[in-house]
């Protein structure tokens, strides 16, 4: 299969394109810092569409126009590129984020959230959900699309080193002084990097597929959970949690993607067929961070 991916270079992007090219796919970076020509996508069988500005910065008014922005007008660009070239790609894969259900502070609390539930209206809610407009105007063009809802994503980048949000958390518990943040009863959907990639594939050759899919371990954990499980990998105490103030302190309202959660789960991905390697996160912390 022919397959073409913005975002190639992040650390979901270098990892999927090599997990696919040992799979025998052809893959091609592209990039949208430009205009996309009208054979960007000439000759693909799929597009997956992972590009867009990090939501982990202070969200200052510029930052929260980037990230918008760079996710409706990228995924618009991709859609348009699409529609210009004929026999047109299979199926097109655009990444969203499970901000789209909302936290604790969206009345959500303990709710198991699937596919099913209504997206919020907060920032990252009212991002997602436009991102995902923007996707599924492809299905105009007669393109499955599947949008993976994807949560905290935790594994070893190319070169084998731990990546992605585990990466920035890994200093203050290597050095004996992480911790739960706030009063950590809040949730994280997470899922191990290898089952992203696999979840991805799973669903270019599955046409039953379509729309959101939740791209989370089938067992979401809190954060004092998660707190407790980290710890443990790297034999260190988890003593000292950081308080809410100090985090809004720091980070302004992007705060809330750490003090509050989803409890979310992947009723789509499960009620397909798949099987996720890492179900727990004890073993997914166990693999990133051997012994």
């Amino acid at each position: 299969m022919k397959i073409a991916i913005t975002g190639a270079s992040g650390f979901i992007g270098r990892k999927l394109s090599a997990y696919l090219t040992a799979r025998g796919h052809s893959v091609t970076a592209i990039s949208l810092r430009g205009p996309l020509p009208p054979n960007t996508f000439a000759g693909c069988d799929a597009v997956i569409h992972l590009s867009g500005e990090p939501v982990a910065q202070r969200w200052s008014p510029s930052a929260r126009k980037r990230i918008m922005e760079s996710r409706v007008q990228g995924t618009r660009a991709v859609v348009s590129a699409l529609e210009a070239v004929d026999p047109k790609p299979r199926v097109l894969i655009s990444a969203s984020a499970v901000g789209i259900y909302g936290g604790r502070s969206g009345m959500r609390g303990d709710e198991k959230l699937s596919e099913m539930a209504t997206p919020a209206t907060d920032f990252l809610g009212q991002v997602a959900t436009a991102w995902e407009r923007e996707a599924r105007a492809a299905e105009d063009l007669g393109i499955r699309v599947v949008c993976p809802r994807i949560g905290v994503v935790i594994g070893r980048s190319v070169e084998g080193k731990p990546g992605g949000a585990l990466e920035r958390m890994l200093l203050p518990f290597r050095l004996g002084v992480g911790g739960r943040l706030s009063s950590g009863r809040q949730w994280m959907s997470w899922i191990h990097i290898d089952d992203l990639c696999a979840l991805i594939a799973f669903a270019l050759d599955h046409h039953t597929i379509n729309g959101p899919v939740n791209a989370t371990a089938p067992i979401p954990v809190t954060n004092a959970e998660f707190t407790r499980e980290l710890a443990r990998a790297l034999h260190r105490p988890a003593l000292f949690p950081v308080p809410a103030i100090a985090l809004q302190i720091l980070f302004g309202d992007m705060a809330q993607i750490l003090l509050e959660g989803q409890r979310v789960v992947p009723t789509v991905a499960l009620a397909a067929g798949f099987t996720f390697q890492f179900k727990d996160i004890a073993s997914a912390l166990r693999d990133v961070l051997p012994a």
